[in-house]
């Protein structure tokens, strides 16, 4: 299957849910939110929301400061 993350396309298996993608680019779950097709998904949702193909999804990392 074929999504689309900040605009890069990448080949993913089926059955791929947000938390394993996290796990894949080595994100914080805990530090990112996402939005699949214009939708934004609670982080306690990343892992039985499963990605389709043609997904376009957006990643935004959390950065602390002061």
């Amino acid at each position: 299957m074929k999504i689309t993350i900040n605009g890069d396309i990448r080949t993913i298996g089926e059955g791929t849910s947000i938390a394993d993608l996290m796990t894949q680019l080595q994100l914080d779950p805990c530090k990112v939110a996402i939005e699949q097709n214009l939708c934004i998904i609670p982080l306690h949702e990343y892992t039985s929301t499963y990605l389709s193909d043609g997904d376009i999804l957006e990643a935004v990392q959390f950065i602390g400061g002061g």
